[in-house]
């Protein structure tokens, strides 16, 4: 014998519609968040535009001929919108007994920015020049006799090429520097010149070209041109997240106006 489905018998009762008060909440917190939503969608299509405009202006910049680095005069003047990824050229003495190293991580491995003061030509102050990267390896290797040799045979004046990059902020990812140890995990310029007792030092520094017939060998000398020039740029991919969120808002909206209508034609 068939069984008879009795919503009454089983006590499956069909749900009541929900009260003009719930629903208003409910309203007021959907409308807020595809409002949210769309907003953080747009925000990151003007950050894409952003983006887009700094990758060409970076990539223009990098591959102009080289101009001679800013002189002190124009120093106050400059900003990372400005004057960020330039292509310039420096002329000067290296001090290699006040240099820094810097910890850093590259595709050639762990180890040290190589900071260097470059006493500008003509009594223009000072820029310190990222020379290159080195290995540990390296930095065993210079001991007080082979720092004096290098200096006395190196001090002749020298041409930088580079980037020119404005200073880093006062710290590290999650560590600080510690000039007292020597220990430096961002190129904050300042801070460096006051541990070194250098004055007139420019705002910016100089990350050098590879040297010519240099190698790639951290372990032996600094290995320049390793700037990074390629930048993350996902915010396409989070724009479009960002407004597929909000469309499922509104079909959540309507499931719940579709229901809320069966339910009051179903009591009616």
């Amino acid at each position: 014998m068939a069984a008879i489905k009795d919503s009454s018998l089983s006590g499956d009762t069909p749900r009541s519609p929900r009260s003009a008060t719930t629903l208003t909440i409910l309203g007021v917190i959907a409308v807020a968040l595809f409002a949210g939503l769309c907003a953080l969608g747009t925000w990151q299509v003007h950050r894409l535009a952003w983006k887009q405009g700094l990758i060409a202006q970076v990539d223009q910049r990098a591959h102009a001929p080289a101009t001679p680095a800013p002189a002190r005069a124009d120093w106050a003047g400059l900003n990372s919108d400005n004057a960020e990824y330039r292509r310039v050229s420096a002329t000067g003495a290296y001090q290699y007994d006040k240099q820094t190293l810097v910890q850093a991580a590259t595709e050639l491995g762990s180890g040290y920015w190589v900071m260097t003061p470059l006493q500008l030509a003509d009594g223009g102050g000072t820029v310190l020049v990222n020379r290159g990267f080195v290995l540990p390896e390296w930095r065993k290797r210079q001991t007080a006799g082979q720092a004096q040799i290098q200096a006395q045979a190196e001090a002749a004046p020298v041409r930088v090429s580079g980037l020119l990059r404005m200073g880093e902020p006062g710290s590290g990812f999650l560590r600080n520097n510690d000039p007292a140890t020597n220990l430096w995990y961002s190129r904050d310029l300042p801070a460096i010149a006051a541990a070194r007792g250098l004055t007139d030092v420019a705002p910016y520094f100089i990350d050098a070209d590879a040297a010519p017939g240099a190698g790639r060998d951290p372990a032996k000398a600094p290995v320049g041109g390793l700037t990074v020039l390629t930048f993350p740029n996902n915010h396409l991919v989070y724009a479009i997240t960002w407004y597929a969120l909000a469309a499922m808002i509104i079909v959540g909206a309507a499931i719940v106006v579709r229901e809320e209508r069966r339910l009051r034609g179903r009591r009616g």
